[in-house]
């Protein structure tokens, strides 16, 4: 075998990884609008749903990991899990957005607890032997590393498409399929159903390929990780420890203000067009955390060292998320007054998401060094495991937000289209939400901010010297 990997295998191990946070990213994001808004499930019973399958994940995750270990088929152990588990995952997805709506609140909520869960066990055996399978075509520690550090990337942009793209489609397939005398609720709960039936279909597709290109080597051994493990590996490897705990607190404010942006363009920002606004506001948004990815942190990189740049991005986000609130109380007739900030924030996030898996991978090296030990499997399959509990962690927030400001469709009985929802909203509940999506996000990147810089000490020259001595090791 080649020691080193084509452009060919890259693209294909990376559009494999576009595809997982597609379907991750609109679970993370727009379950709870589904089930809450739409359905009518109580806000604080999807609260628990979604934290409670997160910290199931915590078992679930170790369990599937020794299951793809102990596989040996003609096909690999990692490639046939990888398949099965898309596979029933996009079937979940599809199943999860297409709840039936003659069901009863409990039967509702029964069907989002069910559904979800399973969704979660299913996404867990895909992506358990998706980052695992790693080392089962490359040679070397620098080179596992970098295609891991491409395929969180590749992620960020899978991510970052749905967040441009979701409300488009929705009310577009919506107004295909939805009967003219169907109201608002019924037109985005039929957009939902399509939409993620095209996702999955796009997810089956791009797995395939990385399949189809990526050739295991039979004779690897899979390296099994339990919460016991991923915890002493953060006890023996500080530098982790800050990394892994800094995605936590960044992680955890992206996912709050995707969870409640579509709440706040629904019933505070308001008008009759609100999702076109936030339609607007979400893909100027996505567009340039894709950009910021790609282009931004590449070109400040010539100028800045990563710790620099990852300051600079925390602090981009801070003055982005206070000039948002700011303007919350201005009269927001123009949603361009509001992507002003929110280039800031995107932007920001884009650069955030690469700096965080640069610096995770460059723990690995300092481990290696410290502990004579190289933790890539653990220390990567950590990144999944606090990005998952971030999520849950955020939508629990998000949903007891909507709780205490009484924020949903049960208030409006109108079947027309054109309601302004944001009339049936209190002002005081309004504020709630402003202050939720902005002050709390604000607080953990100040967190992050202090955190990181106390504990985080490998700059570009300890890098040098760690590569350096790691060499004389050999």
């Amino acid at each position: 075998m080649n020691s080193r990997l084509t452009v060919r295998e890259k693209a294909a191990y990376g559009l494999g990884a576009v595809g997982k946070d597609m379907v991750y990213m609109l679970s993370a994001s727009y379950v709870l609008y589904y089930f809450q808004d739409i359905l009518g499930v109580s806000a604080v019973a999807m609260g628990i749903i979604l934290l409670g399958a997160r910290v199931f994940d915590a078992f679930n995750d170790p369990i599937m990991g020794i299951i793809v270990a102990k596989t040996k088929t003609r096909w690999g152990k990692f490639r046939p899990w990888l398949f099965i588990g898309t596979l029933t995952n996009a079937i979940v997805l599809f199943v999860m957005f297409s709840a039936p709506p003659s069901m009863d609140a409990a039967g509702l909520t029964a069907y989002a607890a069910i559904t979800y869960i399973l969704w979660g066990v299913t996404y867990t055996m895909m992506d358990i032997p998706y980052w695992s399978m790693v080392p089962a075509f490359t040679e070397g520690g620098k080179e596992r590393e970098n295609l891991s550090t491409l395929a969180r990337s590749c992620a960020g942009v899978g991510s970052a498409l749905i967040t441009i793209i979701t409300m488009i489609a929705v009310h577009a397939l919506g107004g295909m399929f939805a009967a003219e005398t169907d109201g608002a609720q019924a037109l985005e709960r039929i957009g939902f159903k399509y939409f993620a039936l095209i996702i999955a279909v796009l997810f089956v597709v791009f797995i395939t390929i990385t399949c189809v290109t990526i050739k295991e080597k039979s004779t690897v051994d899979m390296q099994t990780t339990t919460v016991g493990e991923m915890f002493i590996a953060l006890i023996a490897n500080d530098q982790a420890m800050a990394v892994v705990i800094s995605i936590v607190l960044i992680n955890c404010a992206m996912y709050i203000t995707s969870n409640l942006v579509i709440y706040f363009f629904k019933y505070d920002f308001g008008g009759t067009s609100w999702y076109g606004s936030y339609t607007l506001f979400n893909t100027v948004g996505g567009g340039v955390q894709i950009l910021s990815m790609m282009l931004l942190y590449p070109f400040l990189r010539r100028f800045f060292s990563s710790l620099r740049i990852f300051f600079i991005g925390l602090g981009m986000a801070v003055v982005g998320y206070i000039v948002l609130l700011g303007l919350t109380f201005t009269s927001m007739n123009n949603v361009m007054i509001l992507i002003i900030p929110a280039v800031f924030i995107f932007a920001a996030l884009g650069v955030l998401t690469v700096l965080t898996t640069v610096f995770l991978a460059n723990t690995v090296d300092y481990g290696d060094l410290k502990n004579n030990r190289r933790d890539e499997s653990v220390i990567f399959s950590m990144q999944t495991f606090v990005v998952k509990l971030a999520s849950g962690v955020a939508a629990f927030v998000a949903s007891l937000c909507l709780q205490l400001n009484s924020l949903s469709n049960e208030a409006v009985t109108e079947a027309d289209q054109t309601v302004d929802f944001s009339l049936n909203v209190s002002e005081s509940a309004k504020l709630g939400l402003r202050m939720t999506m902005t002050i709390i996000p604000v607080v953990l990147m100040i967190i992050a901010f202090f955190w990181f810089k106390n504990k985080y000490i490998l700059t570009d020259e300890k890098l040098e010297e760690i590569d350096k001595k790691l060499r004389e090791r050999g």
